[in-house]
């Protein structure tokens, strides 16, 4: 999507400052959105983007109506499973499943968007994001998945972290 990278737009605004790049505006956002996140180890926030519009949003923690793991524990902190290993032993659905989960349940198609996220996807998510059609990714934080990066490349999946 042009327009979109951080690259090239942010520019003086009067009294204001700097005035952000869309790309630095929308990760913005994610961090804001990760704030409701209630998982134990990583608060992450992801949305999803098309034409400048947010069209979905998402952040890790339990799936709707269960117990949150800081009421009942995390089941990777009490098993000690190392970050980007063992994705399946959580009881929490991460913020992108969440941002294409809500896009499938109120019809918004993602198709060719553009997912912003505090941390690059784990290799689940990856294989989602790929599934979905999204066509780029924007990521604050690394995260210590080589499957993931691998997937998204082999996809040909436009990736830019923002620092």
């Amino acid at each position: 999507m042009s327009g979109e990278s951080g690259k090239s737009q942010t520019m003086k605004t009067g009294e204001t400052g700097v005035r952000p790049s869309w790309d630095e505006y929308f990760i913005s956002i994610s961090h804001y959105v990760s704030e409701r996140s209630t998982c134990l180890r990583r608060r992450v926030g992801a949305i999803v983007v098309k034409d400048k519009r947010i069209l979905t949003t998402g952040y890790n923690g339990a799936p709707s109506g269960f117990k949150h793991c800081s009421e009942v524990g995390c089941v990777r902190e009490d098993g000690d499973v190392p970050a980007g290993q063992r994705h399946e032993l959580c009881r929490g659905i991460h913020a992108e499943q969440n941002a294409i989960v809500q896009a499938a349940a109120f019809g918004v198609s993602i198709k060719d968007s553009t997912l912003y996220c505090t941390h690059f996807p784990c290799s689940l998510c990856a294989k989602m994001i790929i599934n979905a059609g999204i066509r780029r990714l924007v990521v604050a934080r690394d995260y210590p998945d080589d499957l993931s990066k691998s997937l998204l490349r082999e996809a040909e999946i436009e990736v830019e972290t923002l620092q």
